[in-house]
């Protein structure tokens, strides 16, 4: 490389990302295939538009590129062609989602989406996102003592409300989605049901995650965490009467974007060939293996585990309260001095600031595609014991 600023920049980062435990949830590490078509000739063509129907010419190739994409993307998770489509241009996750409430939701409706503080995202609705700003979201949280969705208050709370969509989906909630009974909310209030599964679609791809398609109207999912692949997005809609493909299309575009950008959907459909395989469910088993292992050992060292565990890949903990009153902020900077990389974050029906949390989240996603197993689990929450209780101090 000629800049050697940003070639030295890239060899640090190369450097930093072998030499730590990663432990965020939403993070991964792409083959080296992914790479490649990331660092593709396709980051040169503007292919504005859609396969069949472009604004420029010289898309041939980019048409077969797309297509493929979605061919990949609707086999990954066995979904009929004729039922159901994929829009593959979302850059990331969050355009994917207001693309969504931009089809199908008018300004000022009511989005019904969980409390960011209880696990939700800030796309689902939250006040401080563009998402909270044109709709009205609907917040819902999970039950105090349990610390895991009520689906009966779910379902009086949108019966009172009538959102007109509901987003079932998580970023920081550890536990399985029951979508059936999402369905149930949703119908009983004659609502769109759409599923943001960002997180454990690469769960859902190796079958140790409840798939969502069976219920949900609408599916987007961001490819770049539990799915191993590049930082983009994709949105998944049935086709019906509604006309929901269509609408979506419009959407993402000319509503919110030009062109696309290739590279990343071909880097995209090697990812999705590389998890339509029997090594990949093989992985999906041992990041959910992980997590519950890393789990317990915490919960056995006197960490509180929120909900009491997990039945995915992340697990959320207090290091607050029955901790060593160590703050989540306090707790990350700790950790990555010592080589664990986690992020703070709030804890449900947290009361200090989000901007330093009574939690942390962790994530068994990147440490499981670099070869850790079970007792490689034990050793780390053995780690993370002895850095946060090095403090020397106590708060209750």
């Amino acid at each position: 490389m000629k800049d050697k600023q940003i070639e030295k920049l890239i060899i640090e980062e190369s450097t930093r990302q072998k030499k730590v435990i990663n432990l965020i949830a939403s993070e991964n590490y792409v083959s080296d295939d992914v790479l490649k078509a990331l660092g593709s000739v396709l980051t040169n063509k503007y292919a504005e538009g859609y396969p069949g129907a472009r604004y420029y010419g010289g898309n041939e190739i980019s048409d077969k590129v797309e297509n493929l994409c979605k061919v990949r993307a609707l086999g990954l998770f066995a979904l009929d062609e004729n039922e159901w489509a994929v829009n593959v241009q979302p850059l990331s996750g969050s355009p994917a989602n207001v693309a969504v409430y931009l089809a199908l939701v008018e300004p000022g409706q009511k989005i019904m989406g969980m409390h960011l503080v209880h696990g939700g995202h800030l796309t689902h609705g939250h006040k401080v996102s563009i998402t909270g700003k044109i709709w009205k979201q609907i917040p819902y949280g999970v039950d105090k003592d349990s610390e895991v969705l009520n689906y009966e208050a779910l379902k009086e709370l949108a019966k009172t409300e009538q959102p007109k969509l509901i987003v079932a989906g998580f970023t920081a909630y550890p536990r399985v989605i029951d979508f059936k009974k999402f369905r149930d909310i949703a119908d009983a209030c004659g609502t769109l049901l759409m599923v943001d599964m960002s997180h454990f679609a690469g769960l859902v791809a190796g079958q140790t995650y409840p798939s969502p398609f069976e219920y949900a109207d609408i599916v987007t999912t961001t490819v770049h965490k539990t799915l191993r692949g590049p930082r983009s997005a994709m949105i998944f809609s049935k086709k019906d009467a509604r006309g929901l493909p269509q609408k979506i299309d419009k959407a993402v575009f000319p509503g919110m974007q030009g062109g696309p950008h290739l590279n990343q959907i071909a880097a995209v459909a090697v990812a999705l060939r590389e998890a339509d395989s029997p090594a990949f469910k093989k992985y999906a088993k041992q990041v959910i293996k992980n997590a519950k292992v890393l789990s317990n050992e915490l919960a056995k060292l006197g960490w509180r585990i929120i909900s009491g565990g997990t039945d995915s890949h992340l697990i959320l903990m207090d290091t607050w309260k029955n901790g060593i009153g160590v703050s989540g902020k306090e707790a990350s900077l700790k950790l990555e001095k010592a080589g664990i990389i986690v992020n703070m974050n709030t804890i449900p029906f947290d009361t200090r600031s989000p901007m330093d949390p009574s939690g942390i989240r962790l994530g068994t996603a990147a440490e499981t595609t670099r070869g850790k197993k079970e007792g490689d689990m034990v050793k780390i929450a053995r780690k993370i014991d002895a850095v946060l209780r090095a403090r020397g101090s106590r708060r209750e």
